[in-house]
């Protein structure tokens, strides 16, 4: 049995120690599946037997010593976007029913190579366009911490199958905020690589401008030894960051301006904690914010009725009504708006990089608000009312068009018992995550 605590290294020593098996870790999860996706919906497709023949094959190697690596014989879920040669890739959605992919998308290449075990698809909000993952062909994904309330989206069965045990870790896809998220709605770590690093080739687009590919896992070691996987970087042998040299930046105008009282309280005490654990933390100011949200919906919206514009023609029908609304927003928007975006887009970037001097990151929540409702479209914050999917995308959306990496960490839990997440943004993906391996022991309690 392993815990929620074991990370990957953990794992990999005991697997190499032979006191644990790929096959017994991956039956684990495939049990926990086969208990609990009743309920939580996480999965569209599990591959059990394709999982335990991997897992298999993952033992024989390591007994023989053939090590792939960290990720040998380590049971991965991948969201349903993602092609996987020989399997259906629906991206939850009844307009891609009949499809299966004839090749591995170069993530899962790299994964198939480093010996991960896959045990199956994770179910997402329907072609990746929502931050509620309730818009699905194939039902609503549900928050394994309340049954009633999102798990976040759009890659909300990945980050329910890592919290819920079904896998050590997942591999999502982040377009506005969809793997940091349902992270943080789900209690569990999310990184979104700075853009172009890791191919999206082989991925269902929602916004080739704006893709990204990224894991979802239990820890921030987690995350940076499945980044350095995918990014063909050997494992990592640099020493821990001091947590008193690090130089974090709070940029508080707009980004806390609109926060659930307990969510800002569980940011304001982890704060407080890494100023007193000696790091140096500072506000900031990003210019510019009030153009992020219309900036980040003209090219996203555009790019995705690009890419869907025929099938709209052809199977309306097949999308479920949200997501084909969405859609065709996207026929409204102007050439000339679109560009000015794109250029809105590069002074953004040039913004978050200004500011990023001198500091090793940004710190400010995920997610504005507690996993809301399945089927609510507005939220309370305090005295407001607000729209539920632009308050989700809030805080995640300015790091897709900027292209700067982000990571969300665990920060506490609500009086409820719901999740509360920090983010971090950095200038590179191999500081951040040197950073939030440092940040994590005083965010996470």
């Amino acid at each position: 049995m392993i815990g929620p605590s074991d990370s990957i290294a953990d794992i990999g020593r005991r697997l190499r120690a032979r006191t644990l098996t790929s096959e017994v870790l991956t039956d684990e999860c495939l049990q926990r599946i086969e208990a609990d996706d009743h309920r939580l919906n996480a999965f569209i497709l599990v591959l059990a037997d394709e999982a335990r023949r991997q897992a298999r094959e993952a033992d024989r190697e390591l007994a023989a010593g053939h090590d792939r690596g960290p990720l040998h014989g380590v049971p991965i879920s991948i969201k349903d976007l993602i092609d996987v040669a020989g399997t259906p890739t629906t991206a939850a959605s009844r307009v891609r029913a009949g499809h299966v992919a004839d090749r591995d998308a170069p993530v899962i290449a790299s994964l198939r190579q480093a010996g991960a075990v896959f045990v199956g698809k994770t179910n997402l909000h329907e072609f990746a366009l929502g931050t509620t993952s309730e818009d699905s062909a194939f039902g609503p994904a549900r928050n394994p911490y309340d049954v009633t309330r999102s798990p976040g989206g759009s890659s909300g069965g990945a980050g329910i199958s890592v919290a819920a045990g079904m896998a050590v870790a997942a591999i999502g896809t982040d377009t506005g905020g969809s793997i940091r998220i349902p992270s943080a709605a789900c209690g569990v770590v999310g990184l979104k690589p700075g853009y172009g690093e890791i191919s999206t080739t082989g991925v269902v687009p929602l916004s080739e401008t704006l893709d990204h590919v990224g894991p979802l896992t239990r820890n921030a070691a987690d995350a940076r030894a499945i980044y350095r996987v995918l990014t063909g970087r050997p494992a990592s042998t640099d020493p821990p960051i001091p947590i008193a040299s690090l130089r974090l930046a709070v940029p508080r105008e707009y980004f806390l301006d609109l926060l659930d009282d307990e969510v800002r309280r569980r940011f304001e005490e982890a704060l407080e904690r890494l100023r007193v654990a000696g790091a140096h933390v500072t506000d900031v100011v990003i210019p510019h914010t009030d153009a992020i949200a219309v900036t980040y919906l003209n090219i996203q919206l555009t790019d995705a009725f690009a890419y869907h514009r025929p099938m709209l023609e052809q199977v309306p029908e097949q999308y479920t009504a949200p997501v084909r609304q969405r859609l065709e927003m996207g026929r409204l928007i102007s050439t000339s708006d679109y560009r000015h975006a794109l250029n809105m887009r590069d002074v953004l970037r040039r913004d978050v990089s200004a500011v990023l001097e001198g500091h090793d990151a940004l710190m400010l929540p995920t997610l504005p608000i507690p996993a809301p409702l399945i089927g609510a479209e507005t939220v309370q914050i305090g005295e407001r009312n607000e729209p539920v999917r632009p308050i989700m995308l809030r805080l995640t959306q300015l790091f897709n068009l900027t292209g700067h990496p982000a990571i969300a960490l665990p920060a506490g839990t609500t009086s409820a018992g719901l999740p509360c997440s920090l983010q971090l943004a950095g200038p590179d993906a191999e500081s951040l995550l040197r950073v939030a391996v440092a940040c994590e022991p005083h965010i996470s309690v």
